[in-house]
């Protein structure tokens, strides 16, 4: 007699209301992959513990650019959700057909320029057209949507043309982060959710780019195809993303409702 047959008998004699509860177990034990933009990494590591604290299902973030994450998504990458740092790589998604949602806005983004060597930054639209000022960092704008906010910024400001030749590019906003935090740029465009990361004796110098300056940075959210072997646990963290509880933790973490 083989063991899973075993297995079946032994569950056959349960009560309903144990086999139901056998089920529900084996359903909370599955957990989630999460393809999660860069600039949300952490805020997500915070959302997952919560998460795991209310619910018992585990969260495995996979962090990256939301360029690249599309990309792995359309390649056939087994995530149960994509949270992209802008609503365009999201649409994309969908519109290929990996998506059992439409894309929703989860959160909206703040775009702040930083510096952790000290550079006076109340002059930054002209500080970082001066070559002495050193590189400055930005996300890849074709794969980073903080990127993509930062140059239409310099844009706006119809500083681009003479800001190019100190720019440095990250593939994705924690890259252009470790080059700030590691003083390997003077200055760097980034996620205001990173100044709420850090010790409060960070020396982190950073002002709010002028909203006015770039299109918003609407972060959208998709329950993909892969989540349906997994469909429940995939609808319970998709819906916990907009509970009163996760709304907070995005708020703490300088993101805007």
């Amino acid at each position: 007699m083989s063991i899973a047959y075993m297995i079946y008998r032994w569950l056959s004699k349960c009560s309903p209301l144990l086999f139901l509860l056998l089920i529900s177990l084996n359903v909370s034990a599955q957990g989630l992959r999460v393809a999660v933009a860069a600039n949300a990494n952490f805020v997500l590591q915070q959302l997952k513990a919560d998460f795991k604290k209310k619910t018992g299902i585990s969260v495995e973030v996979i962090s990256g650019s939301s360029g690249k994450l599309a990309t792995q998504i359309k390649n056939g990458a087994p995530y149960d959700l994509f949270l992209s740092a802008d609503m365009g790589f999201a649409d994309d998604v969908y519109k290929a057909g990996f998506s059992s949602t439409k894309p929703r806005i989860y959160a909206s983004g703040s775009l702040i320029v930083c510096s952790a060597t000290g550079a006076d930054l109340k002059n930054w639209k002209s500080l970082i057209t001066q070559e002495k000022i050193g590189k400055v960092a930005i996300g890849n704008p074709a794969l980073a949507p903080y990127g993509k906010a930062a140059e239409q910024a310099m844009n706006y400001y119809k500083i681009y043309k003479k800001a190019a030749p100190q720019l440095v590019f990250g593939e994705s906003i924690s890259q252009v982060n470790t080059y700030v935090l590691k003083k390997a740029v003077n200055i760097g465009f980034t996620t205001e959710s990173l100044v709420y990361e850090l010790p409060s004796n960070s020396g982190m110098k950073w002002l709010r780019v002028d909203p006015a300056a770039y299109a918003p940075i609407h972060q959208g959210v998709l329950l993909l195809k892969h989540a349906n072997s997994n469909l429940v646990n995939g609808k319970r963290f998709y819906d916990y993303l907009f509970s009163s509880a996760a709304k907070k933790i995005f708020k703490d973490y300088g993101y805007s409702l």
